[in-house]
């Protein structure tokens, strides 16, 4: 039935941004046409949270070894966007991307359900 998701980012500096997943994060693309690219991405894994307000959706990258992977997207230029801090179920951050943007980056300490696709 369902197969993948498909996830989008609007930004001002979308052609930069691109740039940044090609070449600085090592993602895969194919050209959909006139180059809108359209990457392939990680496992992935979706959490369903409550809340008393307004619903809303956020987009967290995930790596084994946060310090290492820091210091891998420093050394291509790459800022922290927030200290990193301990949230009991994972060490989190973020990175500035093109468009004045910043990319939540998380290493889980729960189990995660990568690798449990249907």
């Amino acid at each position: 039935m369902i197969n993948g998701i498909h996830a989008l980012i609007y930004n001002k500096e979308a052609e930069k941004l691109r740039a940044f997943f090609r070449n600085v994060l090592g993602f895969r693309a194919v050209d959909a046409g006139q180059g809108w690219l359209i990457f392939a991405l990680p496992p992935a894994e979706l959490g369903i949270h409550p809340t008393d307000g307004k619903g809303s959706h956020e987009l967290y990258l995930m790596c084994d070894d946060l310090q290492t992977t820091i210091k891998e997207l420093e050394s291509k230029g790459v800022k922290l966007a927030e200290p990193v801090k301990d949230a009991g179920w994972g060490l989190l951050t973020a990175i500035e991307v093109p468009g004045g943007e910043v990319l939540h980056l998380y290493q889980p300490k729960h189990p995660t359900a990568l690798g449990l696709a249907p």
